[in-house]
C-alpha cells in the first residue's frame, strides 16, 4: 500500500548529507511523500511592487526605490537608516545588525527591491530588516509568477534549502503520484480535488488563487487534505478503543456499602445528572477491560463526589484508586475533602506531593507500598520512579488538559507492574472545563464521554462586570465596603501576560503591599505558587475560616478552592488570560446563598478579541457557551491545553473550521476500518507517524 514516493528516502536528493537528513527527522520529515505533505506555513505574494504610499502599518509588503540616503544612527541602539522613494512616498529601512559592507552596497540613486512587514517610526513607514535585493541601476523589479511559499523549519534548516528539497520532490511528482488512500466515491462526494493535483497546487499555488482563503485553511485544496488527516486520527483512536478492550481489568461492582455510606453521610442528595454520570462510570467498571471515560462537567457541578463514588466501589473490594491533580493546592483541597468522607467509615488516605518533607513522604510511600492507604491523591508526583502501588484498580486524573499523553500513561503503567502485568487500571479523566460535545467527540475519541450537565439547586448566577484599572479606587472602595459593611470576603487575582511564576508572584507581592497600604482596616492575605506548602495551606485555611478579609493570589487559585462567604472577586487584565480560565477563576465565588459578583479590571487600550472575550464572560455564565466562544476565538490547540503538552496537534485540520466536515469523517472512517483494513492502516502510517501515542495502534 505504500506509494513510490513513500519509499524515496530524503538522502537520495541533492544536497542531503547525514546532518540535513537529521534536521529533516526533527520534522517527521524521512521520504520524498514526507516533503511534499510539508506544506507551506504561510504564502507571500510577490508577484507585484505596492506603492510607498499604498502600504499599512502591520501588513506584509513589496516595495521598489531609488536610494535618497543611508546613513548610521546613533541612539538606543546603532542602526543603519536608508531612505528610499519611489515617487509616491518615502520608505526607511532598517538595519540593527549590519556591516560596513553592507552599507556600501546603498548607493544615492541606485535602485532597491526589498519585501518586509511595514511599520510607522516617526514620520515615515518602515521596514526593520526586509528582505533586500539590488537592483543597481535597473529600476524594473523581479517578479515572482506565483505565490511563494513558506515553509516551517527547525534549527539548522534554512528556508532556502527546504524549498530546494521541496522542489526536487516536485520534479518526482511529475513522474509518480502519492497512493490515493481515500475512496474516489468520498473524494467526489465532498467535491476534492485528486491528492497529487492538490499538494502541487498547494506548494506552487498560482497568482488567481484567493491567498486569503489559503492563509485561513478554507480553501478547498487544504480541506482535501484536513478531511484525510482527520480520517487517519479517528481510524487511530477508535483502534486504541478496540487494543483497550483486549485488556484486562478487574470487575468493579457498583452502588457498593461504602458508597451508600458515603452518600447517607452527605447533608445533600446527588443531581440526576450526578446519579447518571455515576451509572455510566459504573457500567464501566463493572466490565472485564479498563474504563476509559472523560467526565467534563462546569465549576461547581459535583464531579469530586462523583469521583468518590467510584473510588468508594474499588475500597469495598480491598483495592487502591489514585487521584491525580494538577497543583499541590488543587490535591490539597481534594485530600481536605477526602479525608471528612474517609475518617467516619475508617479507611486510609494519603497524600503525595513533590514537595512534602522526606520523613512525611516517605510515610505516605510506604503506606502505599504496603497496600495501607486505598485512596492516594497527589500531583506530578504519583507517577515517580520511586512509587509503587499495591494494587491500583483506578486513576482519576483531574483537569486532564493539564497533563501530557504521556504522564497519564505512565500512571496506566505503574497500575499495570502494581497488578503483576495481569490488570491494567479503569482510567477516569475529569475537567473543569466544558468542551463543546463535537471537540471533545474528536479530540478525546479514545475515550467514552459524559457530561455533568446540571448544577447543584439553589446556586445564584455571579453578575459580572467589566471596569477599567483607571476605577481601581473606586473598586478599592468597594472591596472595603464589601467586607466591613457586608461581612464577606473578596478575591484580588494577579496576571501577567508572561508564563512565569517568579513574575507572577512579583506582581501579586506589589498589590498585595498596595492594597495594605490603601486598605489598612482590611485583614489581607497574599498566596502564590512560590510559598512553601505548609505557608499554602495556613494562609488558605485562615481566608476559609474567615479570618482573612481580603485574600490577594495568582491564578493557583484557579481550581479547587471553596470558600463560601468569598463572594466578590476582582481580576486584573483579564484581556491576557482565555475564556475557559476566566470561567474557572470566577467560579471560585458563588458558593454560598449570597449573590456573588466578579470584576473584570481589564487595561487600555483593548484589541477587538479582548473587548469579545470580556463580553462574552459578562454575558454569560453558562461554562458551555463560554468554551463555544473560546473556541472559536482562541482555537483548539488552546482550548484543550495541547499546546502545551503536545497531543493533538493537527498538520492541516482545525476541528472548529472543519466541524462540518466532521460527520462525513466519522462514516469514511468507519467504512475504511471495517472494509479496507489496508488502507486504514497506510493511513495511519502516512499522518500519525509523527505522533509515537497514536501511530503505535
Amino acid at each position: 500500500m505504500q506509494s513510490k514516493l513513500a519509499s524515496i528516502k530524503v538522502e537520495t536528493l541533492k544536497g542531503v548529507g547525514p546532518k540535513v537528513a537529521e534536521k529533516l527527522a526533527n520534522l517527521s520529515i524521512t521520504s520524498v511523500e514526507d516533503l511534499l505533505f510539508h506544506l507551506p506555513s504561510k504564502y507571500q505574494d510577490r508577484s507585484r511592487i505596492h506603492p510607498i504610499a499604498s502600504l499599512r502599518p502591520g501588513e506584509y509588503a513589496q516595495v521598489c526605490g531609488m536610494v535618497e540616503a543611508a546613513d548610521i544612527v546613533f541612539g538606543k541602539r546603532r542602526s543603519l537608516i536608508c531612505k528610499i522613494s519611489d515617487g509616491s512616498g518615502i520608505l526607511d529601512i532598517r538595519l540593527f545588525y549590519f556591516s560596513m559592507a553592507q552599507k556600501k552596497q546603498f548607493i544615492r540613486g541606485q535602485y532597491v527591491q526589498c519585501y518586509g512587514q511595514v511599520s510607522f517610526i516617526g514620520k515615515n513607514f518602515s521596514m526593520i530588516h526586509p528582505e533586500i535585493k539590488h537592483l543597481k541601476d535597473n529600476p524594473e523589479p523581479r517578479l515572482e509568477n506565483g505565490l511563494k511559499a513558506i515553509y516551517p523549519v527547525t534549527d539548522g534548516l534554512q528556508q532556502r534549502t527546504i524549498s530546494s528539497l521541496i522542489q526536487q520532490s516536485l520534479s518526482l511528482l511529475k513522474r509518480s503520484n502519492p497512493t490515493e488512500l481515500i475512496p474516489q466515491e468520498w473524494l467526489g462526494k465532498l467535491e476534492f480535488p485528486p491528492l497529487a493535483d492538490a499538494l502541487r497546487m498547494l506548494h506552487r499555488p498560482p497568482l488567481d488563487i484567493s491567498l486569503e482563503s489559503l492563509q485561513k485553511g478554507e480553501h478547498p485544496l487544504i480541506r482535501r487534505l484536513a478531511f484525510e488527516e482527520l480520517v487517519a486520527q479517528h481510524i487511530a483512536f477508535e483502534n486504541i478503543k478496540i487494543k483497550n478492550k483486549k485488556n484486562n481489568a478487574i470487575s468493579i461492582s457498583g452502588n457498593s456499602a461504602l458508597q451508600q455510606k458515603l452518600l447517607n453521610n452527605l447533608p445533600f442528595a446527588l443531581t440526576n445528572a450526578q446519579s447518571r454520570v455515576v451509572s455510566e462510570i459504573e457500567s464501566d467498571m463493572h466490565k472485564p477491560f479498563p474504563m476509559m471515560r472523560l467526565v467534563q462537567g462546569d465549576v461547581g457541578s459535583g464531579k469530586t463526589l462523583i469521583a468518590a463514588c467510584a473510588i468508594f466501589n474499588c475500597v469495598e473490594q480491598n483495592l487502591q484508586a489514585a487521584l491525580m491533580a494538577p497543583t499541590e493546592i488543587l490535591a490539597e483541597q481534594h485530600y481536605k475533602n477526602f479525608q471528612s468522607w474517609c475518617e467516619p467509615l475508617g479507611i486510609d488516605c494519603v497524600l503525595l506531593t513533590s514537595k512534602m518533607s522526606a520523613p512525611i513522604k516517605r510515610a505516605a510511600l510506604e503506606s502505599i507500598q504496603q497496600d495501607k492507604a486505598k485512596i492516594i491523591i497527589g500531583t506530578h508526583a504519583l507517577f515517580q520512579s520511586q512509587v509503587t502501588f499495591a494494587n491500583l484498580a483506578l486513576v482519576i486524573i483531574d483537569e486532564q488538559h493539564r497533563f501530557g499523553v504521556e504522564q497519564r500513561k505512565t500512571l496506566l503503567e505503574k497500575g499495570f507492574e502494581a497488578n503483576q502485568g495481569r490488570n491494567y487500571p479503569h482510567q477516569l479523566v475529569m475537567t473543569a472545563t466544558p468542551i463543546p460535545r463535537t471537540l471533545a467527540q474528536t479530540a478525546f475519541a479514545d475515550l467514552e464521554l459524559s457530561v455533568v450537565d446540571e448544577l447543584p439547586p439553589g446556586r445564584k448566577p455571579i453578575q459580572t462586570a467589566v471596569l477599567s484599572d483607571q476605577k481601581r479606587e473606586q473598586i478599592m472602595q468597594r472591596v472595603r465596603d464589601y467586607c466591613t459593611t457586608d461581612n464577606k470576603q473578596v478575591y484580588w487575582v494577579c496576571t501577567l501576560i508572561e508564563e512565569s511564576d517568579e513574575l507572577q508572584c512579583q506582581a501579586a507581592e506589589a498589590t498585595f503591599h498596595d492594597l495594605k497600604q490603601a486598605l489598612p482596616e482590611l485583614k489581607i492575605g497574599l498566596v502564590h505558587g512560590r510559598l512553601k506548602t505548609a505557608e499554602k495551606q495556613q494562609i488558605m485555611l485562615e481566608f476559609k475560616e474567615g479570618e482573612l478579609d481580603l485574600l490577594v493570589a495568582t491564578t493557583v487559585i484557579e481550581v479547587g478552592v471553596d470558600v463560601p462567604n468569598a463572594s466578590l472577586m476582582i481580576i486584573e487584565n483579564p484581556e491576557r488570560l482565555g475564556l475557559s480560565q476566566l470561567h474557572q477563576l470566577r467560579g471560585r465565588v458563588g458558593r454560598g446563598e449570597a449573590e456573588s459578583h466578579c470584576i473584570l479590571m481589564y487595561h487600555s487600550p483593548l484589541s477587538k478579541n479582548a473587548k469579545q472575550r470580556l463580553e462574552v464572560m459578562r454575558s454569560s455564565n453558562d461554562g458551555f457557551i463560554i468554551a463555544e466562544k473560546d473556541l472559536e476565538l482562541r482555537g483548539p490547540g488552546e482550548v484543550l491545553g495541547t499546546r502545551q503538552t503536545g497531543a493533538l496537534e493537527y498538520r492541516f485540520a482545525d476541528l472548529v473550521r472543519d466541524s462540518h466536515l466532521l460527520p462525513d469523517v466519522y462514516n469514511c472512517a468507519n467504512d475504511l476500518a471495517l472494509h479496507s483494513p489496508l488502507i486504514a492502516h497506510a493511513l495511519i502510517t502516512r499522518w500519525i507517524k509523527h505522533d509515537k501515542n497514536l501511530a503505535k495502534v
